[in-house]
């Protein structure tokens, strides 16, 4: 029977027609609390939609189009939420909006709400992170009766987004200042949302495409990885990150390749290699629905809803083609014949693109093939404080040249280029392949040792002792001798920054390192912050205690890629040291300790609940000794908010726990 829906007032017959049944045989539903946040997934027919309810914010985030509803208030109340039922009701127009609705009870009997906003989510995002507000996207509230509604097209006349609050239990007020009013005289206010967006739905990867039954038993990680999956791309993460991301995309592929089935690492590649620029060049993000329609009016005066490619970043570039070639390498040369002559919607074959990309790796790695120099490793991009994963402004400390990119990625290139010409696989589409064998080794011999940092012994320890004051954590000790690590990066002078940092697991997961490199790179897995990388919390993505002061101030618990932990990164290297533990050269006392740093990085990932691992990074607090998980982004100071769904942190299902 079709479900009957109120909105304020009865809905005409086509929205009954419209509504489907109310819980779809298919439906994908569940939820996520991560600390104060209440998070509510539903997809289900048409409609995918994320709800997140917190102290004065609620959230509805739609994967088609990177739609976003925000609603902000004054007051600091709990927000609960009701389960999600799905709906599609006619705009003004009578065109088809997919959306949610639920119950709200909010524990106050005032509520002023500041701002809603319907828009892109990167139009919520700015005003989330920096209250910027954008006049074209303002929406006026309509009071009917105790329904409150926002409603409006996108920009460029295609069906846009409604939100609509129904009071159960008290009076809704417009303000002078275009401020809304609840009030009640019950404990709490009792309410109906009801958010809905004109986007066209995207086409999910059904569940049976998506895991093969070697999968890791984790529900909920099951769950975020099918809520963000989709035959045109995978996004990367939810609320925040609901559309493409090249390089989460990639690195997600890579690890949870041994789990995923054909038609799932597919549509990630295929997104990849359709956004390629013309030069090869792989696309960081993308600008899709209203926010690209906004940035073309604004920039070029046009109503254009093409979507927009930001191409800044540098280390997804070189991981195209080793997650590329690992790939082809898996499956019959038939069917790897068969991907790279797929065709695009313009017509270009895959092995065409790839083949575009392949030259633009080895166009920026000539220089310092030919003279490995600092000053001819790959920078960052003029004028940009980013370029790899860590793409806070802060989170390469000011470095030029990342360790990532040119330590790890771009030998890792050169090797998979290598591997593809000897293959024949890239023959129809290229052949100018050969020199990537002897660039590699080139890359690999003198590129890492450019990041080589060294600190005398009483130095280190003084540096760490000191940086345990800053934190408010007690001092640990250092090993005996010198200090040895990589830097996070170099700067203009080719200087090595001196941050210790979780980067080394690419160099385990993508390379093969002597034994003398293995041991630099795990050093800080068998140390406990602030003498090297581990609290019982998990894994900190950077330590700065041997750096200058000005950057130390930058790498603490409340700065996104400062002290804190990536769900991800811990997976990169709890998979960098299977791989490496799976070799049979190297010395027992490397195997050793490869085995201890795996112990000590399993005991922290176990420390946290697996349904927090699926969240993008979190961070600690410190008392009797003792480091504990908090919340990232709900907590004075921070710097930004995680996301509770995150792709890249569903790893775990192929990422496991050795027998220990």
């Amino acid at each position: 029977m079709p479900r009957l829906t109120r909105l304020g007032t009865a809905l005409p017959l086509l929205a009954l027609l419209l509504a489907g049944p109310a819980w779809g045989e298919d439906a994908l539903r569940f939820d996520l609390t991560v600390g104060q946040h209440q998070n509510l997934f539903l997809r289900d027919g048409p409609v995918s939609a994320h709800l997140v309810a917190g102290a004065g914010r609620i959230v509805v985030a739609f994967p088609a189009g990177n739609a976003g509803i925000g609603l902000w208030t004054d007051a600091k109340a709990a927000i609960t939420a009701g389960p999600l039922s799905p709906l599609t009701i006619p705009d003004a127009g009578g065109r088809p909006l997919h959306g949610i609705k639920t119950t709200l009870e909010i524990a106050t009997q005032t509520l002023n709400i500041r701002q809603t906003i319907l828009s892109s989510i990167r139009t919520l995002r700015d005003y989330q992170h920096s209250s910027t507000r954008q006049p074209l996207v303002e929406t006026a509230p309509t009071i009917d009766g105790t329904t409150v509604r926002w409603q409006r097209d996108r920009l460029d006349g295609a069906p846009g987004l409604m939100l609509a609050l129904t009071l159960l239990n008290g009076t809704a007020t417009a303000n002078p200042d275009g401020t809304v009013t609840l009030t009640t005289s019950d404990p709490a206010l009792r309410l109906n949302l009801t958010a809905a967006s004109g986007e066209t739905p995207l086409t999910p990867i059904a569940l049976s495409d998506l895991l093969t039954d070697k999968a890791a038993p984790d529900a909920k990680a099951r769950q975020v990885l099918d809520f963000l999956s989709y035959r045109e791309k995978l996004m990367a993460g939810s609320w925040a990150y609901n559309t493409y991301f090249g390089r989460d995309t990639l690195m997600s592929l890579r690890l949870l390749m041994p789990v995923l089935k054909p038609a799932a690492i597919e549509a990630g590649l295929g997104a990849v290699l359709e956004r390629l620029s013309p030069t090869g060049d792989v696309a960081h993000e993308e600008d899709v629905g209203e926010f690209a329609v906004l940035r073309h009016r604004l920039e070029q005066g046009s109503s254009s809803a093409d979507p927009i490619f930001d191409y800044k970043m540098v280390d997804d570039d070189l991981m195209l083609a080793p997650i590329l070639a690992d790939y082809l390498g898996r499956i019959p040369a038939r069917e790897a014949q068969l991907f790279l002559a797929r065709r695009t919607p313009s017509g270009d074959a895959y092995g065409t693109l790839l083949a575009r990309n392949l030259s633009f790796v080895l166009s920026r790695t000539a220089a310092f093939a030919a003279n490995p120099l600092a000053s001819n490793l790959i920078p960052l991009p003029a004028g940009h404080k980013v370029g790899d994963w860590r793409d806070s402004q802060e989170g390469l400390a000011g470095g030029r040249y990342s360790y990532s990119v040119n330590a790890v990625l771009a030998p890792a290139a050169l090797n998979a280029i290598a591997r593809l010409h000897k293959s024949g696989l890239i023959y129809p589409y290229t052949r100018d392949l050969s020199h990537a064998e002897p660039m590699e080794r080139v890359w690999a011999d003198k590129a890492p040792a450019l990041f080589a940092v060294t600190i005398p012994a009483t130095q280190a320890q003084a540096a760490a002792t000191r940086f345990a004051t800053e934190l408010g954590i007690q001092t640990a000790p250092l090993p005996q001798g010198p200090l040895h690590f990589d830097a996070l990066a170099l700067d203009d002078t080719g200087t090595p920054l001196p941050v210790m940092h979780s980067d080394t697991g690419f160099a385990l997961l993508f390379l093969t390192p002597d034994a003398a490199t293995l041991d630099r790179a795990i050093a800080p897995l068998l140390h406990r912050l602030p003498a090297g990388l581990m609290t019982d919390a998990g894994m900190v993505v950077a330590n700065a205690a041997w750096a200058p002061a000005s950057i130390r101030a930058e790498f603490g618990p409340g700065y996104y890629h400062g002290a804190v932990i990536w769900s991800w990164q811990q997976a990169l290297m709890a998979g960098g040291l299977e791989r490496q533990l799976a070799r049979a050269d190297l010395p027992t006392a490397t195997r050793t300790r490869l085995q201890s740093a795996q112990r000590a990085l399993w005991q922290a990932i176990r420390a946290v609940p697996a349904d927090q691992r699926t969240s993008e990074l979190w961070s600690w607090a410190y008392g009797d000794g003792r480091f504990t998980y908090r919340p990232f982004g709900q907590g004075g100071g921070d710097q930004t908010e995680s996301n509770a769904a995150q792709l890249w942190s569903t790893v775990y299902l192929a990422v496991k726990p050795p027998a220990l």
